[in-house]
């Protein structure tokens, strides 16, 4: 049998590590679905290394080469009677490696959350679907309103836990949602135990962001980590995420008509964007390097970046709770309080929506602010709202 016509054939994944993951696309009536083998190639840097991935290769063919015997005996797929015997966390692991560096980092790293919150929820290592009951869906969820506690990525020691916020209780829920949707499509189940049951309503964050004299406070404070306070004032000045910093090499930077401007792919739209920046900004990209080179080098992890940002900030007298990604919002803020136009605002931001933009233009209402100004004077300058001493004379 010629490949073009097999329906199941072993493909690869080159991950962030450098090792490739290869895993099974198996395209069966009409439907494509995915096994992942949890075997991979490392560089072949040695003979070593070659002979350790043409080993891994065959026991991947032999393996392919069991599902088409099982396809052909009818035994091969998912579906069984009520799923009784597809392992959960298999699946819903397989779901999560399908969604590696396809999903931005962050709804990623939230499909990996979940997991975890649902391992914490049950502890059986080996539940199939057929124990995802409507009373387990319920029990998940008082779990996440109830019981659960946010926690970060570095593994420091805590003194005290946090409940989750409402939003990553939405997050992790609707999660648990799209893996039991995804069972029924792929047949593994008929009917959604979730049916029925309320999801978690989210509620609008509360977006903090530095203003433009809070902003020429910190530029004057030191940091410990110059390249944390290079890069926090770049996005400051600039608008771009870490995400975007982090990427961006010289070939992207040019200069035109008197102007540096930025070239680049947005990495979590994927969007192609054009951004002049100010004289100020380009100082902060520091001294041009090869095509190839990244002006802002490597950042610590996030948690230990607004770790920095935090004692870099108390220390200019700012107590407001900053991250990173609020140097985002003050660029906003600020660009909206100089008079720019939401719409311009939004296209600086690269925004596919203007719906996106205008929960600044809420935070900072120059309407409301106007408003308030008009407000006539009520007491004079020379009165007072203290009330007078008594003389103790006559009642």
């Amino acid at each position: 049998m010629s490949e073009s016509k097999d329906p199941i054939r072993i493909r690869r994944r080159k991950l962030a590590n450098g090792t490739t993951s290869l895993y099974l696309d198996i395209y069966l009536n009409g439907k494509r679905t995915y096994e992942f083998l949890k075997m991979y190639l490392v560089p072949e840097q040695s003979r070593k290394d070659k002979e350790k991935n043409r080993e891994t290769l065959r026991m991947a063919e032999a393996v392919r080469a069991k599902r088409i015997v099982e396809l052909r005996n009818g035994e091969y797929g998912f579906k069984k009677q009520d799923g009784a015997e597809v392992l959960f966390f298999d699946y819903y692991n397989a779901l999560v490696e399908k969604r590696r560096g396809v999903e931005s980092l962050g709804n990623w790293g939230n499909w990996k959350c979940c997991l975890k919150h649902l391992q914490r929820y049950e502890h059986r290592k080996k539940i199939t679907f057929a124990d995802i009951t409507p009373e387990w869906v319920e029990g998940f969820r008082s779990y996440l309103e109830k019981e659960a506690y946010a926690y970060g990525c570095d593994f420091r020691e805590r003194k005290e836990l946090h409940p989750l916020s409402q939003n990553s209780r939405q997050s992790y829920f609707n999660k648990l949602r799209a893996c039991l949707r995804q069972a029924i499509e792929d047949g593994i189940i008929i009917k959604n135990p979730m049916r029925g049951i309320e999801g978690f309503k989210g509620e609008e964050g509360t977006r903090m962001y530095l203003t433009i004299d809070e902003i020429k406070l910190a530029a004057q404070t030191p940091c410990d980590s110059d390249l944390i306070k290079r890069a926090f004032l770049f996005s400051c000045l600039t608008g771009l995420r870490r995400s975007d910093i982090l990427k961006l090499t010289w070939s992207e930077v040019n200069e035109q008509s008197g102007f540096t401007r930025i070239i680049f792919r947005q990495k979590k739209t994927k969007g192609q964007e054009y951004l002049d920046i100010t004289a100020q900004a380009a100082e902060l990209l520091g001294e041009r390097g090869k095509p190839t080179d990244r002006p802002f080098g490597a950042l610590p992890c996030t948690s230990s970046t607004n770790y920095e940002i935090k004692t870099w900030l108390a220390r200019a007298g700012i107590t407001k709770r900053i991250t990173f990604h609020c140097a985002r919002h003050s660029f906003a803020v600020m660009m909206l309080d100089l008079g720019t136009d939401i719409y311009t605002v939004s296209k600086l931001l690269g925004h596919r929506e203007l719906n996106t933009t205008q929960i600044y233009a809420h935070l900072l209402d120059k309407n409301k602010q106007a408003a308030v100004a008009s407000i006539p004077t009520i007491l004079r300058p020379d009165e007072t709202t203290e009330t007078p001493a008594d003389t103790g004379g006559d009642k």
